[in-house]
């Protein structure tokens, strides 16, 4: 019997090394493919962990000589730079909070590497996200949580669809961060003790700041800091510099904490409140993609994540006109951010989720 041939998604880390040396086990013709990203993919530190950075190039091919896969690199340079850096920059100068790494799985993974596993005849493309997808018996495919709960990375996923589901595996869906560096030892893979990296790997030194100076100084303005009344506190040297929930760096002194609740590019104002003017009751998000249905038609409730590593919240949901989705929360969530995704779980499957693009309705 021929053997089904699956394209792994190689980083370079353990995680995606382990899924290709499982594979390999299980009996599929692997195919390792590193994504080559970005100029600005921290080659510049020796110490380096990108996911796209010629290090790590060489880390999976690496992986790929101890396994005995062949492994090839393939250039989204351009695509990376429109689909995720521009989008980077463009969330920043709206006063916006980007999320890039979903960007990256949307367009890179699921997009163009989905698009090039196709062309080589493979069936499947496999990540080592810790997440599950499975199929039901009505033939539709579903996106579940990984088992490792400080793992878990379905929120990073819900733009995946029955049309991408079909095509993906994610062999380390069950099991635990732990679990995944005993067996990296035993299959003897020279990234097993490799740390994970945590920072945006286009970002030098995770200096976002210093990268929307160098990249987009047009967006910072200096301007003012007020109160929800329009009461000038202080200055700033530039709306996209802070954050929502922000209390450190502001530079006002006041008799009680205060945090960043609202960033107005319009008037070119950060504004501050106390500690409960960080809570928001619900949010507005569009950009929508289901996984659960093909359609949202009626109003109903689930458990909402507004970002990753927070806990969910029970919402209920409903359509406005405008095609927009509304959420209001049972309990306020804090620092809800406009540009980061709200994900939606009935349980530990993944219902679909939205970019969050308003807070609303804040407890005074």
């Amino acid at each position: 019997m021929e053997k089904k041939k699956v394209v792994v998604a190689m980083s370079g880390g353990v995680d995606s090394s382990l899924t290709a040396a499982l594979l390999v086990e299980q009996g599929y013709d692997v195919i390792g493919i590193t994504m080559r990203l970005s100029e600005e993919s921290r080659d510049f530190d020796c110490n380096d962990r990108g996911c796209c950075s010629l290090a790590s190039v060489d880390d999976a091919r690496r992986v790929a000589e101890t396994i005995g896969i062949p492994h090839y690199t393939v250039n989204f340079k351009e695509a990376f730079q429109k689909d995720v850096i521009d989008y980077f920059l463009a969330d920043y100068a709206k006063g916006w909070t980007p999320n890039p790494c979903i960007a990256c799985n949307r367009y890179m993974k699921f997009g163009l590497l989905l698009d090039k596993t196709l062309e080589l005849g493979a069936e499947f493309l496999a990540t080592g996200h810790y997440a599950r997808i499975e199929q039901e018996e009505n033939g539709r495919f579903v996106l579940k949580k990984g088992v490792d709960t400080h793992k878990d990375q379905s929120y990073a996923l819900y733009h995946l669809n029955q049309k991408t589901l079909r095509h993906f595996l994610l062999p380390l869906g069950g099991m635990t961060k732990v679990h995944t560096r005993e067996l990296a030892e035993k299959f003897n893979l020279p990234v097993a003790h490799k740390p994970d990296s945590q920072e945006i790997c286009f970002v030098p030194h995770d200096d976002y700041k210093a990268f929307l100076r160098d990249k987009n100084p047009s967006c910072l303005k200096p301007g003012n800091i007020v109160d929800r009344e329009g009461k000038v506190l202080g200055r700033h040297d530039g709306v996209p510099l802070y954050t929502i929930g922000q209390r450190k760096g502001l530079g006002i002194a006041a008799p009680e904490p205060l945090y960043v609740t609202h960033l107005d590019m319009k008037n070119n104002q950060v504004i501050v409140g106390g500690a409960n003017d960080v809570y928001a009751g619900g949010l507005i998000a569009g950009d929508l993609n289901w996984i659960a249905f093909d359609e949202f038609t009626e109003p109903c409730r689930y458990a909402a994540k507004i970002r990753y590593g927070k806990n969910e919240s029970m919402a209920n949901l409903a359509l406005r006109e405008d095609g927009h989705l509304q959420v209001i929360f049972d309990e306020p969530q804090r620092a809800v951010t406009p540009g980061q995704s709200v994900v939606f779980y009935d349980g530990d499957t993944v219902v679909g989720g939205g970019v969050i693009e308003e807070a609303c309705r804040p407890v005074r």
